[in-house]
């Protein structure tokens, strides 16, 4: 052992915290948490250990770090937060892409509901994650069509003189008109907050004593209501991958592990209902046991604020510590601890199995897939005479020289790295030059990753021929940038897909490969994922772009009557479809400029 390490061992603290190992270069290699430092980072270094990765690790530790906290769940927030923000060689990597999305009541005096993926607790109260968006609009439409409330903006909500489609379709109660009283639409509200937390038995039970009470009152309408809602909420029960009458809210987390790869796949049971899975792909880490990396998962999967509510069990494929502390976090997280189940039965056996399949299957296609990203970039690395590991493809998207958007899209070892995706908004330029567009975007991206000591990409694929590849070779010298391979992807004489050329700096001729290449096939997929990338982008700010100057070509209107047009209508559309009657109750707008409204849109 080190004598630097030694003399640091004895200084540690036999307190709760957070260590961090770096090596000779102040890189951090490792992040990890205790119930007392001394101990635990003193383990690492008293013998040798049976896996190889934490000998290594050891090997390399020059340097030790420890954050002193007042109790053991501090110091997993803190382990959580530095492993995300610093992302350490030899720390777990959970890799999911997915941004999981929740069903959400906004806070408002007639609450809407919407499906969202960026929680902000401002807005409303949030339910879930779901495993897909697909489930969340599942739910919102059994919701909406069992309860009847409303999933519009609040703007649109706000500015209605007349009930919409939904209503019309028995879809909405129309509160936006006064149509149902506050009281009455906070009665459907508690019965939506019931079933999304899981409690569809006690709503089912609610529901049955208020329509004994409708149909006991005369009220043959209500009570035929309830009736229905009751006869909705069956149906939905019954329709389950799974038949179960069980009102409970489970967890199914599982570990598969083939070739040091391991993958975490969580199925979800909420009210009896089995909502769906996802996996999660872990990295391989110090410890590469299930046991192991069951653990650290189900403790960062529950305290980092990735979900909003706790099951009342967990059944799971390995065992796992559960001692007082873990215990404890639950219950100071959540309010209550789960029951955890390594040995399920019956319909418990069941769910688990599913769980594995699930997590098998997808481990099969990332090992596949991953093992095909490497073989792609080996054979490109082969044609280009080089090493490539970092890709990144620029591309160019307007109409006709109008709102000109730049895409950059991120390519590595893993595949394509979506967070890393960039746009560029052009400024400066003469519309349509496309030329002065891809330097433009070629000078920020490039001078920013300098600036900020990032990496440089090994390979830039520039979309286009050889006036493209002439500006990015220019902005290459400009900022004094070498070892960083150029590809012009142009489109052959006949513009076929299959038929591009490859345009390198300094050669008079194209290269054309093979098309059924697998280098190629890449090369398409990382030009065609830029190209889809700076499509939309284009789009949504053109778009935006026309939503707005539609109104500006009426004489009279300028920003404070645009603005107050579009706040009290939503949206040009509905100015469209006002009549003069009612674009006169806009804020500003007279008899006399409501008909020249009206006959600009008829």
């Amino acid at each position: 052992m080190k004598k630097i390490i030694s003399a640091q061992l004895h200084t540690l603290p036999q307190a709760p915290g957070v260590y961090r190992f770096f090596n000779e270069e102040a890189e951090l290699l490792y992040v990890g948490k205790a119930k007392n430092l001394k101990k635990r980072v003193g383990s690492y270094f008293q013998k040798t250990h049976a896996d190889i990765k934490t000998n290594v690790l050891c090997e390399q530790v020059a340097h030790i770090e420890v954050t002193v906290t007042h109790t053991e769940k501090e110091a997993l927030l803190l382990e959580d937060q530095l492993i995300k923000t610093k992302q350490p060689r030899y720390n777990m990597l959970l890799k999911d892409d997915k941004t999981y999305p929740f069903v959400m009541l906004s806070h408002h005096p007639f609450p809407r509901l919407a499906g969202i993926r960026a929680k902000t607790l401002k807005e409303g109260d949030y339910y879930g994650p779901y495993p897909s968006m697909h489930a969340v609009r599942e739910t919102i439409e059994l919701l909406q069509k069992t309860f009847k409330i409303r999933t519009c903006e609040n703007g649109f909500f706000k500015n209605r003189s007349r009930p919409c489609l939904l209503h019309q379709i028995d879809r909405c109660t129309a509160p936006c008109v006064d149509l149902i009283s506050e009281a009455n639409y906070h009665e459907s509200i508690a019965a939506v907050r019931l079933f999304l937390s899981g409690k569809s038995q006690e709503l089912l039970k609610s529901l049955g004593v208020k329509m004994d009470q409708a149909a006991a009152a005369l009220d043959f309408e209500k009570a035929a209501s309830l009736r229905d809602q009751i006869k909705s909420l069956r149906q939905l029960q019954e329709g389950q991958v799974v038949h179960t009458q069980l009102n409970t809210d489970v967890d199914v987390i599982s570990v598969a592990e083939e070739n040091a790869c391991f993958c975490v796949d969580i199925l979800e049971i909420r009210g009896g209902r089995v909502l769906g899975d996802k996996t999660f792909f872990v990295m391989p880490k110090i410890s590469e046991t299930p046991e192991s990396i069951l653990q650290d998962f189900v403790e960062h999967y529950y305290f980092a604020g990735t979900v909003s509510q706790v099951p009342q069990e967990l059944v799971l494929s390995h065992s796992i510590e559960f001692d007082e502390d873990l215990a404890l976090f639950f219950k100071t997280a959540f309010d209550k601890a789960p029951k955890l189940n390594f040995n399920p039965g019956s319909i418990r056996r069941k769910w688990l199995d599913l769980s594995l399949l699930n997590a098998r299957e997808a481990l099969a296609r990332y090992i596949l897939e991953a093992g095909q990203v490497k073989h792609r970039l080996a054979l490109l690395a082969q044609r280009l005479g080089r090493t490539v590991k970092h890709i990144e493809c620029f591309d160019i998207s307007h109409t006709q020289g109008e709102e000109t958007v730049a895409s950059c899209v991120v390519f590595d070892e893993n595949g394509l790295n979506k967070k890393a995706y960039r746009r560029f908004n052009m400024v400066g330029i003469e519309p349509g030059d496309d030329y002065a567009a891809m330097r433009q975007v070629l000078q920020r991206r490039l001078a920013r990753l300098q600036k900020e000591n990032q990496s440089l990409p090994d390979l830039l694929l520039i979309d286009g021929g050889k006036g493209q590849l002439k500006q990015a070779i220019e902005v290459l010298q400009e900022l004094h940038i070498e070892n960083v391979q150029l590809v012009g992807v142009a489109k052959g004489p006949e513009r076929k897909a299959g038929a591009e050329e490859l345009w390198l700096p300094n050669q008079k001729h194209p290269i054309h490969l093979d098309p059924h290449d697998p280098a190629f096939h890449l090369i398409q997929q990382i030009r065609d994922e830029a190209h889809r990338f700076a499509i939309t982008g284009h789009r949504r700010r053109r778009d935006a772009k026309r939503s707005s100057s539609t109104l500006e070509s009426i004489p009279g209107i300028g920003a404070k009557r645009r603005s107050a047009l579009l706040k009290f209508f939503g949206g040009w559309q509905e100015i469209q479809k006002a009549n003069v009657s009612e674009l006169q109750k806009a804020p500003g707008i007279s008899p006399k400029l409501a008909e020249q409204i009206f006959a600009y849109f008829h």
